[in-house]
């Protein structure tokens, strides 16, 4: 699993008009990404980083000062642009398994006691946040 995870002082995203999920104030926006060979437990130790990782103000994580997470599927966190001008997606795991692994993240997340809003998997999704340092680092399990 791959992800995507930026400091942001709020974050929001937008399904056809509806705002799905949402978090306000000092928190952490992370785009999650599910290849072929992810499993429950990859999630899982995602999710114990995610709460515990310390990027926000003053070396502290999520847990620490109960900030929310908005975590939002992306396939394309494993698209290849190495070769030719469009974009390969065949390390993506497809739907069927990337969408339970990812809802398996928040749900671990949950159970560790964080405030998690998301998006909606497969929508076309209009995500706004706003970037606190710009920081912005990649994670993989």
């Amino acid at each position: 699993m791959r992800a995507v995870v930026q400091r942001v002082d709020g974050a929001s995203v937008v399904v056809a008009g509806e705002t799905v999920g949402e978090i306000k104030g000092e928190g952490l926006c992370v785009l999650v990404g599910v290849t072929h060979d992810d499993t429950p437990e990859k999630a899982a130790q995602l999710a114990r980083k995610l709460w515990s990782v310390r990027v926000l103000d003053d070396e502290r994580s999520c847990s620490d000062v109960n900030a929310p997470l908005l975590v939002i599927s992306q396939f394309t966190l494993y698209g290849d642009a190495r070769k030719g001008r469009r974009p390969t997606w065949n390390a993506a795991a497809p739907g069927p398994v990337a969408e339970p692994l990812v809802n398996e993240v928040v749900a671990r997340l949950r159970e560790l006691g964080a405030h998690v809003e998301t998006g909606r998997f497969g929508a076309d999704m209009r995500v706004s946040l706003t970037n606190h340092g710009p920081f912005t680092v990649l994670i993989e399990v």
